[in-house]
């Protein structure tokens, strides 16, 4: 499995990382999912350099021209609800893309543990398709790994996945590494951050993504 750090390059997109990050800026949460979207246009834009091409000739007013067009089927899919802004980030990129959902969340138990549960599915056929399993935040793993898991069982397996976080724990990276197909999975994080909290929250992370993106919930 391949992991990219995209902040270990000095681009805009620390910028973005820093806004989100603040938590005085976090107060704006329209501000707050603009940032994610962007975030998502710029990992959307550095995976597409991995993809397979194919030539097409166009016709302009004046000729033809033969441009290189991505030949991979690509699916974008998220975890309801903090993904979607950064799913749209995707989306705006890979406009003529499929898109699948996952419903999931933290089932707490009573000594204060978590089970996730996965309630709700939307996805079309994976098999041969390139896909793009996309979530704000990587903390332990869990969640993605039982996403994933879930789109396969309904949709298939597909030819890659990579799998997109703004911000990932080390913790979270491993454990996506240990339960995931190891030759076809491509892990990219804008930023990895090492310590998780006994609540699994990364430190120092954001905080909640769906919270500062939507309002928080009961």
């Amino acid at each position: 499995m391949m992991l990219h750090t995209l902040s270990h390059e000095n681009t805009i997109l620390n910028k973005f990382i820093a806004e989100i990050r603040d938590k005085r800026i976090q107060t704006d949460s329209m501000r707050f999912r603009r940032n994610l979207e962007r975030i998502g246009e710029i990992t959307a834009y550095e995976i597409s350099k991995t993809l397979e091409y194919a030539p097409k000739v166009v016709e302009t007013p004046l000729g033809e021209a033969s441009v290189e067009m991505i030949a991979d089927k690509v699916v974008v899919a998220t975890i309801l609800r903090a993904g979607l802004p950064f799913h749209q980030g995707f989306l705006n990129y890979f406009d003529d893309s499929e898109n699948a959902f996952v419903s999931a969340y933290r089932k707490s138990t009573k000594d204060g543990k978590f089970k996730v549960k996965v309630e709700y599915i939307s996805c079309g056929e994976l098999e041969d398709k390139v896909l793009l399993l996309v979530d704000p935040m990587l903390a332990t793993g869990s969640s993605l790994v039982l996403a994933y898991n879930a789109l396969v069982e309904r949709g298939g397996q597909p030819k890659h996945t990579h799998v997109a976080a703004i911000i990932a724990s080390e913790q979270g990276v491993d454990y996506v590494e240990q339960n995931m197909p190891r030759q076809t999975t491509t892990v990219w994080a804008s930023a990895v951050d090492e310590e998780l909290t006994s609540r699994m929250y990364i430190v120092p992370g954001i905080g909640d993504a769906g919270d500062l993106a939507y309002g928080a919930k009961l």
